[in-house]
């Protein structure tokens, strides 16, 4: 798959073309959307609506690969259309955390993680020619000891509010986060290396030179 090159005196932006395909991501999440397009990507962008449920005996791995195809297979626009997807899960032990319904679901969430090591998992999947294709990325988080007071006050920032585990690495819920081991792509809900090499066996090239 061609690359074209702009110029401007010389060679300063390489820009990935798909042939004959047009790639969307299924997901209204603006995290995601910046990554993607952090990687130099022209893409549709629509919301996919998928039952979230956990079905019995299923494990949390499972899951968030289950959702993640799912929500590619939902967000599928007509036409010939690459689709990407993601689902991001916070587990720690055997209970999965989604996001906080009120103040009291997220204060016990922050009191949970609270000095404890959870893990994020995020699922990618990409469809492409009849074919579906994902991954998984799994990354530790150990978060410092947070107090009630500091757990209320992040609530009442507003930034918990749509967040799995009640919080978000990227804004001022990284104050939390004593050391990852992992990807903090993947925390944030799009793991670059996964979503790479998924867009890459579909066709899509991020990195190439010119013939």
């Amino acid at each position: 798959m061609p690359n074209r090159c702009i110029e401007h005196g010389r060679c300063s932006k390489v820009i990935p073309i798909i042939e004959n395909k047009a790639l969307h991501l299924a997901s209204s999440s603006p995290r995601r959307k910046e990554i993607l397009a952090a990687l130099g990507l022209t893409f549709s962008v629509g919301g996919a609506d998928v039952d979230e449920q956990r079905l019995d005996t299923e494990s949390a791995r499972d899951m968030v690969l289950r959702l993640a195809v799912d929500k590619a297979m939902a967000g599928a626009p007509a036409g010939d259309v690459i689709v990407i997807a993601a689902d991001t899960l916070v587990v720690l032990g055997d209970d999965i955390f989604g996001k906080p319904g009120n103040e009291d679901d997220a204060l016990e969430m922050l009191g949970r993680l609270s000095g404890r090591t959870h893990q994020v998992l995020t699922g990618v999947a990409v469809w492409a020619d009849g074919e579906m294709r994902s991954a998984l990325s799994a990354t530790d988080v150990q978060f410092r000891e947070i107090s009630p007071d500091e757990a209320l006050a992040y609530w009442q920032s507003g930034e918990p509010c749509d967040k799995a585990g009640a919080y978000a690495i990227q804004g001022r819920g990284g104050v939390f986060v004593e050391a990852i081991s992992g990807s903090y792509s993947g925390v944030v809900g799009l793991p670059v290396f996964e979503t790479v090499k998924l867009l890459e066996e579909a066709g899509i090239k991020v990195l190439e030179s010119e013939p």
